[in-house]
């Protein structure tokens, strides 16, 4: 690779980050993936971007390897969440010393994976742990395949769910016959009669509640999983093709409204202010990510159960997702015995991802998925169908978690959310959007 070709590559996987701060401390193993000296602190070089309850859960993993293999030792290495992290595991990469296991969202793996900075997991021999295709969720295990190709080793799925208020819903008459969930919702009129039953029957200040003011990253989760009941891919030929629906999105607009014009919700709240009025019985429902389950569950008296999406605008349930996964960044100087400790490392992390469910992620290595315990974590298991109707986001060097296309797509559906714009007008507002990415030239070739 030239360094002219490496350094397109690494600014748009990260977005242009400055490197001056990464070059401290040169005995770290990041460090050594800048200056080409040979990360051998460890058997195993892992790096991620967890923190908070997260990175507690993947500590008890790491721990509970070391424990099961005393003779293999494991450094993790923490680096910032969002483009930083991209760009410094890229960095690494190209310079030829990357860690041995990295984790990435799968959102973003189709760039990597075009840059040739992964390599395919079969050269690790996972399969000869067992770790194949029949043992993953389906939809986590296509998103990780690029080209027919499996660059890497899903975690699990993550998406986009909705919470309710349990009193809430018993007072609104929500619960089904045993007291122990929701009714069964389906369509949109179900769902808006559900939402108004939670303000009138219920007696909550507000039907819905969600984060939506300066927070285009949960815009445009909630709108991609309203319009893709309706139709495909916003963008087409990864990603330089405009495939945007014109009656779908007005319809998702319009029902967005529905919801916003009458007072049901919201249009225009903060996510402190979202949490604040669900975890005081103000909101009977939230849509919001599984990742908040652990915050909401530090509520004092707050009682609160977690359901997939119905389906809304179309026939079927559409869950808006995306996936932690792990891979094998490119190394050809990386040996056999490393390859093998990492190998048994990403099983190891499979076989322990329980703990990682503990912070609302569905599994999705199915032994875990289906094990008791897992099955034993409520709400978790309320929501495990969420993981196959998973729909991520469409395939472009320029999507994924974090991404700028998130930002500015979701911060024209804020502005469709709060009612400043008409469906009309935001169909050509996501088009002039999703144009500034088509016509950009790609850094890398994408098939």
């Amino acid at each position: 690779m030239s360094g002219a070709m490496a350094r397109r590559r690494l600014l748009a996987l990260g977005g242009g980050l400055a490197l001056t701060g990464a070059l401290a401390a040169c005995s770290s193993p990041l460090a050594s993936g800048l200056t080409g000296s040979q990360p051998n602190t460890a058997d195993v070089i892992f790096w991620n971007l967890f923190t908070g309850g997260d990175g507690a859960n993947m500590v008890l993993m790491e721990d509970r390897f070391r424990k099961t293999h005393p003779g293999t030792s494991v450094e993790a290495t923490v680096l910032a969440w969002g483009n930083p992290y991209y760009t410094k595991l890229a960095l690494a990469t190209a310079s030829g010393t990357p860690p041995d296991v990295g984790i990435v969202h799968l959102s973003r793996l189709p760039l990597l994976a075009a840059s040739e900075l992964l390599d395919p997991i079969e050269k690790a021999g996972l399969g000869e742990l067992g770790i194949t295709e029949d043992k993953f969720t389906p939809a986590a295990w296509r998103k990780a395949t690029v080209d027919g190709t499996v660059y890497a080793v899903p975690l699990d799925t993550h998406p986009f769910v909705l919470y309710y208020n349990v009193d809430l819903a018993r007072r609104a008459g929500l619960l089904n016959a045993a007291g122990d969930g929701l009714t069964p919702l389906k369509g949109k009129e179900d769902f808006l009669a559900a939402v108004k039953a939670m303000k009138t029957a219920g007696g909550a200040q507000y039907g819905a509640v969600m984060s939506v003011i300066a927070d285009p990253s949960t815009a445009w989760r909630y709108f991609s999983m309203i319009y893709s009941g309706l139709a495909g891919p916003v963008v087409t030929d990864s990603g330089t093709r405009i495939a945007l629906d014109t009656e779908a999105v007005q319809e998702t607009v319009a029902f967005m409204q529905s919801l916003t014009a009458d007072g049901l919700m919201p249009g225009e709240l903060n996510g402190s202010g979202a949490n604040a009025l669900f975890s005081t019985g103000k909101a009977g429902f939230l849509f919001d990510g599984e990742w908040q389950i652990p915050a909401y569950r530090q509520v004092k008296g707050l009682r609160f159960d977690v359901v997939p999406f119905p389906a809304l605008l179309g026939p079927e349930p559409v869950a808006y997702a995306d996936s932690h996964a792990l891979v094998l960044p490119r190394n050809g100087r990386r040996s056999g015995t490393r390859t093998r400790d990492a190998a048994q490392f990403i099983k190891s992390l499979l076989d322990n991802s329980a703990v990682w469910a503990e912070g609302g992620h569905i599994p999705a290595w199915l032994p875990t998925q289906r094990s008791r315990a897992f099955l034993d974590q409520s709400p978790q298991r309320n929501y495990v169908q969420a993981a196959f109707d998973a729909r991520y986001d469409p395939e472009a060097w320029y999507t994924g978690a974090g991404s700028d296309f998130q930002s500015v797509v979701g911060g024209t559906i804020i502005e469709a959310i709060a009612g400043r714009l008409s469906p009309k007008a935001a169909v050509a507002g996501l088009r002039s959007d999703l144009k500034r990415f088509t016509t950009a030239r790609p850094p890398v070739t994408m098939k």
